[in-house]
């Protein structure tokens, strides 16, 4: 049964007529046992204080605005599909026959940034990064023109028989970090998110604005990126090495550079938990 899932025919992959076309796929409570709250004078005062010195600017910005680019409106998005053990050698190269050419039309506002596997991690995974140029205007753009692009339904229909699940996020990227562009390989890549504690995302960027400096010489940093939509207060940042023993390195003299100490020092407070992938790029990913 496995086998008839998963394969994919010669036949079936001309059911897809792969015509030029519109693309995608693209914490406080009382003590435990503490009786009830003894009322005080000092209490009913600072109740009553309150009533007016919790004050709300309405002019302040949203983080989103702070933190994000200003010169651009790329509006990035970020798919994880778990695919069954059995099928990702299938799931790729379907991928790898049809994405590509969803995106030949130089009309659609979307790109592929980065395809991959993940290697270390969760396993039999596959990641995939867009970019939207012109924020949600572009992004409904693309939606409403795959809702009628025959390739595209085609293309989802055989490749949801392959998957277990699958979960998206759109993103901002921050104005501090690189823009990612294409890169030659070979290289791989590590995917680190974090989930931050509401209220911390200035807080976040603040620290990295200055700690970016300390991952540059060797142009380990790919992008840097927070949620916007689907779960909130994650934060991913991608980064490049030649191989696991280059991460190593890499990432060694870094704690050898006086202030990366203070950013992780700072930073760690504000997580809630992290996770680390390596990923290999599939071979059509742009991020080789």
């Amino acid at each position: 049964m496995a086998a008839r899932v998963c394969s994919i025919s010669a036949s079936a992959l001309r059911r897809l007529p792969l015509r030029r076309g519109p693309g995608s796929g693209h914490p406080a409570g009382a003590a435990p046992g503490a009786g009830p709250r003894a009322y005080s004078k000092d209490s009913e005062s600072s109740w009553f204080r309150s009533l007016f010195v919790h004050k709300v600017d309405p002019r302040k910005d949203a983080h989103s605005t702070l933190l994000s680019k200003k010169e651009t409106s790329n509006l990035y998005k970020i798919q994880f599909h778990n695919v069954k053990p059995e099928c990702l050698d299938a799931y790729n190269s379907l991928t790898e026959a049809v994405l590509p050419q969803l995106h030949l039309d130089p009309d659609y506002p979307c790109a592929l940034v980065g395809n991959w596997n993940t290697w270390y991690g969760e396993q039999d995974q596959a990641v995939h990064l867009w970019r939207f140029s012109g924020g949600y205007p572009a992004l409904m753009d693309c939606m409403n023109k795959l809702k009628v692009n025959k390739e595209y339904l085609e293309f989802r229909k055989e490749r949801s028989k392959m998957l277990l699940s699958r979960r998206n996020q759109l993103l901002l990227e921050f104005s501090f970090w690189n823009e990612p562009e294409p890169r030659e390989g070979p290289n791989i890549y590590e995917l680190r998110t974090y989930k931050l504690k509401p209220g911390t995302m200035i807080e976040w960027g603040n620290n990295w604005a200055r700690a970016i400096k300390y991952r540059q010489e060797n142009q380990e940093a790919v992008g840097g990126f927070f949620s916007q939509i689907g779960e909130l207060y994650v934060v991913h940042h991608l980064w490049a090495y030649k191989d696991l023993q280059s991460r190593e390195e890499t990432r060694n003299a870094a704690w050898r550079k006086r202030g990366w100490d203070e950013n992780v020092y700072y930073t760690v407070p504000l997580v809630r938990n992290m996770e680390s992938r390596i990923m290999i790029p599939l071979k059509i990913s742009p991020l080789q």
